[in-house]
Parts: structure tokens; C-alpha cells; sequence
């Protein structure tokens, strides 16, 4: 299976051979097809007309008894290494001493630990794990002062903590120098572990250049595989599409598309319920407590997972039928501290943003996220009116243009124009109406509306929650035009 991966990508791999690319999305692939979030941030390299990216590919992994025993001599001699890496640093920190620089840290936590009586078991697992443990501190060192000094941008980073045998998550590295191999039976060899089952739900597109062996809360092994390979494009088309995230319906398309929200949380509320319930009866340090600790972790991994599935199947489907997709820019982590935060969480938006994201990238599509601040509930589709705020129960409304429109749908017609109107057309011209404020109304006929309230231009109007749960396919939208100037 190798060997025919490898005659298919050598063209494509001479031309990248001193190419250096970094990590850019994650292709899944498990036996279950459930994938696991990366970082859709991503770099796409470019050699002539052919660009190359970085794919992260992910298998269930089974291994036997005795391998679990050597793979968790693996994860704690890395997590060792990590922790005694993180403490010299911070006695050196604590004494004043100079900043232990990165070849330093590995002669003292590992060539030197090793000849002592106390660390000479790290000599049992291989060395790439170990360099790869403090390699990770490195990374997590770099962020902290980029956050620190500004240079990095987003959220600031706290800077790295000790790593406990009681995480929810054990991963060790294996890099080309590892020596790592994938095996013709399709059992994936490892140095000091031995060749693992692995279940290959399809074929790697060329040769991997490193594989994590990660095992989470619930106990299951999976083995990650990083490849390069050549990026492809979707045939172009004329559709765009405009998306609005809530609750009930969890997209809101502007073509009038309607997808209702799966709720799998809700939905497996009683299980683990129930699950969790037996977990408090049981006496804290004993197996039976340890066993039901596990049971709960698989029924939050099975709606972790299903939740993943069903979004990356959307996330696809929109990418491959629009051109362009344009989202609102959500403050999910604000949303998180209402009192909406366990539906909030549950319908998972920012995973999906995420894989419209590198998705559009990869496929050669268009994405844009519009700001947060834009009214887009209170701005006509078809005048472009600010009609001002509305309360949640206001599920649509009548502009003086004399145009029913439908709260969501609205939304979503207003964040695909706003999106091309930020990204342009060919022209650089404006796609988007100019705004007109709504007259002074002379009676309140909606629950909530305020009489000044035309006279705002920004809200922040949250969480759409419509009636029903059915996907429903309603006529197009009108398009925008701009009014008549006066």
C-alpha cells in the first residue's frame, strides 16, 4: 500500500524535496470517520504552479497488552522530561541565572539524567520521544513571550505548566530520525513499542513525515500521521452564499436554507446523567471508580465525536456547492458566560467557522468573516433600512419598504453582502446599499422595539432561535439595491 503511495507522489515530492512547509489543516481519517479539530490557521507554499500543504491524517490505533505497557513507559518518560525541562527553567528564573537555552536543557534533563540512578530508566523509550517532549516546551515557551511581547496575536498565552499522568490526554512524537515505519501487512512499526494494529480507513497520499501516538480520556489509542501533499482546486462556480449561526437552527443559509440544530448534547443528556450519577457513588481511589471515570469519558468522546462528523459533512457540502462563503464573526467566549452557554457550546460554532475556513482554503474557495458589530438583524435586505434592535421573540418583521422578512434569513442576506462588499468584486466596486436610518415609527407595533432605537447604527444582537426542527428550502431572497438618493 506504501509502495504505491510512494510511486504516485515521487513527481510531486522531487519538487519539494528543500521546500519547508508548515502545518496547515487536518484531513481525517479513523475507521469510525469521527475527526479531530486542528488549528485551521494555516500557510499554503507554493513551488512554481504546484503549492503544497501539510495534511494531518488520523487512524484508530489497537494495541496489544503488552505494547499499552511500553507505550505508557512512553508517555511518562516524556512527561518527565517535559516537567524536570519546565523546572530547571524556573529555578534558573527564580535565582536570577540566565535563560537555559534549548541545547543546554537537553544535556542536563536527558544525556546527563540518564547516567544517574534516578532518571537512567529514561534509556528504556526512545530518544526522539524524549527531544520531541522538550521540543513541545520549546514551542510553548516561544508562544508565552511572543504573547507576552505582542508579536503574537489573538489571546494572550499563559506560559506552560507541569504535565500530570492524571491528564485526559498522553501523545508522544515519532520523527523521521525515529525511523518509524509503515509495514506492507499495514501494522505501523515503532521503535522500542513494536508494530501496532492500525485501522486504515483509506491510503496516505505520500510518505509521512512524523506520526503522534496520542490516547485520550476515554482510553482509545490513535495514531496521527503528518504528510505533504499538492493542494487541488474546485471547479469554480457563480454561487455565494451567506451563513447565520444560531441555536435552534444551527445555519441559516441566504438562499433560504434552513439547518436545524442536532443538539447532541441535549441529547445525550439522560446518559450521562445517569453515567455521572454513578461515578459520585463510588469510593474516590478505587478500580470500580476508576472503570466508571472511563465510561464517562466515552460518552462525552461518542458526542464529542458524532458532533465533529456531522459538522465537518456540512462544512463540506457548503464548501463544494458556493464560490464564496461569507460568516459573522461571533464572540463565542462571550456567549460561553450567558446563560445560554451549554446550548452555546453544544452547537460548537467555532469548530465549524474553523473547518469552512481551511476547507475553502485548500478547495480554492473564498472566505470572510464580517464583523461582529454589523447590524445585520436590524438592516432590510431589500432597502437596507436600520430598523433598529429586536428582541429574540421577534421572529420577523415588516420594513416600511413595505418587504416581510424573515429575521434569519435577513441575517444571512446581510452577511453575504457585507462580505462582498469587504472582499469587492473585480471593479472595486461597492456591492452593499448604503445604510439609511429608519424615520422616527409613530407607534410601537413590535414587543421590544424602542422608539429611538433607529437611531443606533451597532448592536449586539446574538442568538437566533427559530421554530422548528426540520431543514426547510424557501424561495431566494431579494438581491440589494441601492435607494434612490435624495
Amino acid at each position: 500500500m506504501i509502495a504505491s503511495m510512494r510511486e504516485r507522489r515521487r513527481s510531486a515530492n522531487t519538487l519539494c524535496r528543500n521546500f519547508v512547509t508548515k502545518t496547515k489543516w487536518t484531513c481525517i481519517a479513523k475507521t469510525q470517520c469521527l475527526p479531530v479539530r486542528m488549528p485551521a490557521r494555516s500557510a499554503i507554499e507554493q513551488h512554481g504552479a504546484v503549492s503544497f500543504v501539510q495534511l494531518r491524517y488520523n487512524f484508530r490505533a489497537y494495541p496489544t497488552p503488552g505494547q499499552q505497557i511500553e507505550l505508557a513507559k512512553a508517555f511518562g518518560c516524556a512527561r518527565v522530561v517535559f516537567n524536570d525541562g519546565l523546572r530547571a527553567r524556573q529555578e534558573a528564573r527564580e535565582q536570577g541565572l540566565p535563560y537555559v537555552s534549548d541545547g543546554d536543557l537537553s544535556k542536563q534533563v536527558i544525556t546527563q539524567a540518564k547516567l544517574t540512578p534516578e532518571r537512567e530508566w529514561l534509556g528504556e523509550v526512545s530518544a526522539v520521544v524524549l527531544q520531541q517532549a522538550l521540543a513541545d516546551l520549546n514551542v510553548a515557551y516561544r508562544n508565552f513571550f511572543a504573547s507576552v511581547t505582542g508579536k503574537r496575536k489573538g489571546r494572550r498565552v499563559a506560559p506552560p505548566k507541569f504535565r500530570s499522568r492524571k491528564d485526559n490526554r498522553q501523545a508522544i512524537r515519532f520523527t523521521a530520525n525515529a525511523r518509524f515505519k509503515v509495514l506492507d501487512n499495514g501494522r505501523l512499526r515503532l521503535p522500542k513499542i513494536g508494530d501496532l494494529d492500525v485501522r486504515w480507513s483509506r491510503g496516505l497520499p505520500s510518505d509521512p513525515s512524523s506520526v503522534t501516538i496520542v490516547m485520550d480520556a476515554a482510553g482509545r489509542h490513535f495514531a496521527s500521521f503528518v504528510v505533504t501533499t499538492t493542494d487541488e482546486a474546485l471547479p469554480e462556480l457563480d454561487s455565494e452564499v451567506g451563513i447565520d449561526l444560531g441555536l435552534t437552527h444551527f445555519a441559516v443559509l441566504s438562499d433560504g436554507t434552513k439547518v436545524a440544530a442536532p443538539k447532541f448534547l441535549r441529547r445525550a443528556a439522560r446518559k450521562l446523567k445517569r453515567l455521572q450519577q454513578d461515578l459520585t457513588r463510588k469510593q474516590r481511589g478505587s478500580n470500580n471508580r476508576k472503570k466508571a471515570v472511563v465510561k464517562v469519558a466515552r460518552a462525552h468522546a461518542r458526542v464529542a465525536d458524532t458532533r465533529r462528523d456531522w459538522q465537518h459533512k456540512l462544512s463540506t457540502r457548503i464548501i463544494r456547492e458556493n464560490q464564496a462563503v461569507y460568516v459573522e464573526d461571533l464572540c463565542v467566549v462571550g456567549l460561553g458566560r450567558t446563560r445560554l452557554a451549554k446550548s452555546v457550546h453544544d452547537a460548537g460554532w467555532s469548530s465549524f467557522v474553523g473547518m469552512l475556513e481551511y476547507k475553502a482554503a485548500r478547495w480554492g474557495r473564498t472566505f470572510g468573516k464580517i464583523d461582529r458589530f454589523a447590524p445585520t438583524t436590524q438592516t432590510c435586505s431589500v432597502c437596507g433600512r436600520i430598523d433598529g434592535p429586536k428582541p429574540l421573540s421577534v421572529r420577523s418583521w415588516a420594513c416600511l419598504c413595505g418587504a416581510v422578512d424573515d429575521r434569519d434569513v435577513n441575517a444571512a442576506t446581510n452577511v453575504l453582502a457585507q462580505g462582498r462588499w469587504d472582499n469587492s468584486n473585480a471593479c472595486g466596486t461597492r456591492v452593499r446599499p448604503a445604510l439609511v436610518p429608519a424615520p422616527r415609527p409613530t407607534s410601537r407595533r413590535e414587543a421590544g422595539i424602542r422608539p429611538d432605537a433607529a437611531c443606533s447604527t451597532r448592536s449586539v444582537e446574538g442568538i437566533s432561535a427559530l421554530q422548528g426542527r426540520e431543514i426547510v428550502k424557501s424561495a431566494s431572497t431579494e438581491g440589494w439595491s441601492r435607494p434612490p438618493r435624495k
